[in-house]
């Protein structure tokens, strides 16, 4: 249930190539999960971490997912 989650949320993740040539990406349905990174899957992988860690202070705060 919580790897379809992440993949889900995953898969809503815009990316953006920003003017000092690094990448920016969020997921706009989860408030503050952001990245910035010097390669794109360096980016995924941040913006990855985050979410996990974005969820797993909102199941502690019991916040509805």
């Amino acid at each position: 249930m919580l790897t379809n989650y992440i993949r889900t949320a995953m898969h809503k993740a815009t990316y953006e190539l920003l003017e000092d040539g690094t990448f920016y990406g969020e997921i706009l349905e989860c408030q503050g999960v952001w990245a910035n990174a010097t390669t794109l899957e360096a980016c995924r992988e941040d913006l990855q971490d985050t979410l996990e860690g974005w969820i797993v202070l909102g199941l502690r705060l019991d916040h509805t997912l």
